[in-house]
C-alpha cells in the first residue's frame, strides 16, 4: 500500500507459515529469497539500500553460504 500524502510504501503482513522476512516458504537454514519483492522492500525499509544475495545469506552457516555462493556464481548472480 502507498500512503498518498507522503508517498511512503507500507507492506502488508505476509502470509502465516512462511518466512516473515521474505514471504517465501523455505527452510530457516536456507537463504532468504533475494528476488522476493517483499524481502527487497522490507530490507530497503530497514537499511536504506536494496539487498543482495550476500545479505540474503547473512544468517546462514558458513557451509550453506559457501554452497550457495558457488551456485550463484555459476548462474552469474554474484
Amino acid at each position: 500500500m502507498i500512503n498518498n500524502k507522503t508517498g511512503d510504501l507500507f507492506l502488508l503482513p505476509c502470509a502465516p507459515g512462511v518466512c516473515q522476512d521474505c514471504a517465501v516458504d523455505h527452510d530457516p537454514t536456507e537463504p532468504h529469497n533475494a528476488t522476493s519483492l517483499y524481502y527487497q522492500y522490507k530490507f530497503y525499509g530497514a537499511y536504506g539500500r536494496w539487498p543482495t544475495w550476500v545479505d540474503a545469506m547473512a544468517h546462514c552457516d558458513a557451509k550453506t553460504r559457501t554452497a550457495w555462493t558457488a551456485e550463484l556464481k555459476t548462474r552469474g548472480k554474484l
